[in-house]
């Protein structure tokens, strides 16, 4: 039976060359390796075995290697209300980054220590196989995940009583695993696998490790992960540019929504968005998460309106979050440019200090000097940028955190897990999703924002330790024109931070780009300080592109 270290091995090199079964949408939609998901179990097993104190001692798995199973239950069939509609499926997070898996009403389990993964598929009645297609071979599913075993459902009770080892006393000799913890970012708790049968294991049942080992792992993404969530940006990217182009006033928001699905799945394959697409324009960029059923994105365009877009498409499961802000006209008037460029500013000097070992917390910090100072100039605020500082102003401005982990989830686990630094009390940082210190392999959103939220504001004006800061007559030309926010999705490196997103940024860029100039990518990067990593897609992979001396080369 080979090692752990060598089922990572050969998994990271599978990795790297796309070998074995993969998953694409077809045409040129990226490829993801089946071995992305093997390098994860591998990785989970190891850092299982670890929590109890050992390590990989060779093929045979000599030593104190404890024994047992991980058992995750993958996402269900759901109906609409008490109809028969069913929603377009989505896979459960934690068990998607374990196995790949799309299908619905699944098992799966890794077996300790040898890592083994056997899934376990539901056999489906006749009258659903006639209406919905034949169930799918066991050799089938094998090849197309890359396991080593596949078992109909009705066998897994069986399975998991001969995993556990029961004696010849009746009692359970392993332990079985099961996922529960608190989703600090939803406030939800995981949920434990769960089968008529089970508690006839109670006693070896222990949800004491596997989360917290998930999470990290989640956490920390593998190069492979990484390459599916530039793909994700890519086709992001080029969607809002698409969507920058179709912008005109007198177009309902809705219809900028209309225009970056349609690109992300036709171009892209992403039958799934992120999240809700926020459309913002006019005064509606103040209302930090428009798009929901309250606000559903519904307002006309209007000439001198600000478009806010935060729209991200996912792509098995692998997300994106990208924002971008322009004139719905292409042209910035000198208000909307100075909130602009005090965006823009915070973007690149939080990505000029980003990598290992940068705190989270004075990144945000970062930003919203940046911020400040830019409304200082506009003359907008007046005063000290340190006392400012001090008396929170900047949550007035950008109430909302500078950024959060991102993966299989927009909002991605692992922001408050034990062990890192707690939530800030102080305004603006207390909302930050995670105050971690910044390690090599992290994706998290940068998102700096400036807003002119009336009930803020107000409030601001009648606090003696903040209004001083504030010249109301001019603060009253920006109310009503709701706000600004850029967002790039960054990867932290060994050395900085890599840019997965390719949006136009400066505000050069914005014009040519809305006003039909030349194709994105552009021919020249006018922002190499913002980082952004340019790729075109290649016969299902991601190619770099180097700018250089006005040209791609």
């Amino acid at each position: 039976m080979p090692s752990l270290a060598d089922k990572r091995a050969k998994a990271e090199y599978s990795c790297s060359t796309c070998e074995g079964p993969n998953f694409s949408q077809g045409l040129q939609t990226y490829r993801v390796p089946m071995a992305l998901y093997e390098l994860n179990r591998a990785r989970l097993t190891q850092a299982m075995l670890e929590k109890h104190g050992w390590n990989d001692k060779g093929s045979d798995g000599d030593g104190d290697a404890p024994t047992g199973l991980i058992l995750l239950e993958g996402g269900k069939t759901t109906t609409r209300y008490d109809t028969d509609f069913e929603p377009v499926f989505r896979q459960e997070s934690y068990f998607h980054w374990a196995f790949g898996v799309s299908e619905p009403d699944c098992y799966a389990a890794i077996s300790l220590p040898s890592g083994e993964a056997t899934i376990f598929v539901p056999q489906n009645s006749q009258t659903y196989q006639i209406f919905c297609g034949r169930d799918s071979l066991s050799k089938d599913v094998k090849a197309k995940y890359g396991v080593e075993h596949v078992r109909p459902l009705e066998e897994m009770a069986g399975f998991v009583s001969s995993q556990l080892e029961r004696g010849e006393d009746g009692k359970d000799k392993g332990r079985l695993h099961l996922l529960r913890g608190l989703n600090t970012d939803s406030g939800n708790m995981a949920t434990p696998a769960h089968y008529d049968g089970i508690s006839k294991h109670s006693s070896v049942c222990t949800t004491e490790y596997l989360f917290e080992c998930m999470a990290k792992c989640r956490v920390i993404k593998t190069s492979a992960e990484a390459e599916v969530m530039r793909y994700t940006n890519w086709v992001s990217s080029m969607a809002h540019v698409d969507v920058m182009r179709g912008t005109k006033p007198g177009m309902m928001e809705y219809q900028l929504e209309s225009l970056f699905q349609h690109h992300t799945y036709t171009h892209g394959g992403c039958r799934h968005m992120s999240y809700t697409c926020i459309c913002a324009c006019g005064p509606n960029p103040a209302i930090l998460h428009y798009g929901h059923a309250g606000r559903p994105n519904d307002r006309l365009l209007g000439e001198d309106d600000m478009a806010l877009l935060d729209m991200g498409a996912e792509y098995h499961c692998y997300a994106s979050d990208v924002t971008c802000s322009f004139p719905v006209n292409g042209v910035f008037s000198d208000d909307q440019r100075i909130v602009y460029e005090a965006v823009l500013d915070a973007q690149i000097e939080v990505l000029r200090l980003m990598k290992p070992g940068a705190s989270w917390s004075e990144m945000h910090r970062v930003a919203e000097r940046a911020v400040l100072k830019g409304l200082i100039e506009g003359g907008v605020l007046r005063g000290e940028l340190d006392e400012m500082i001090d008396a929170n102003l900047g949550a007035i401005f950008m109430p909302h955190g500078l950024g959060h982990l991102i993966g299989l989830d927009a909002h991605d686990v692992g922001g408050y897990l034990e062990g890192t630094p707690p939530r800030s009390e102080r305004p603006g940082l207390n909302k930050l999703r995670t105050a971690r210190v910044l390690e090599s392999g992290l994706v998290l959103t940068v998102e700096p924002g400036c807003y002119f939220i009336d009930l803020l504001l107000d409030e601001a004006l009648l606090d003696p330790t903040q209004s001083k800061f504030i010249n109301a007559e001019r603060l009253a030309d920006f109310r009503g024109s709701g706000g600004v926010r850029l967002e790039d999705d960054i990867l932290v490196t060994e050395d900085g931070c890599d840019n997965l997103t390719m949006c136009p940024r400066a505000v050069s860029e914005i014009v040519d780009v809305m006003t039909g100039g030349k194709s994105w990518p552009p021919e020249k990067d006018l922002l190499p300080e913002l980082r952004r990593s340019w790729v075109k897609r290649e016969n299902g992979r991601m190619v770099r592109l180097k700018l250089s001396d006005g040209k791609i080369e």
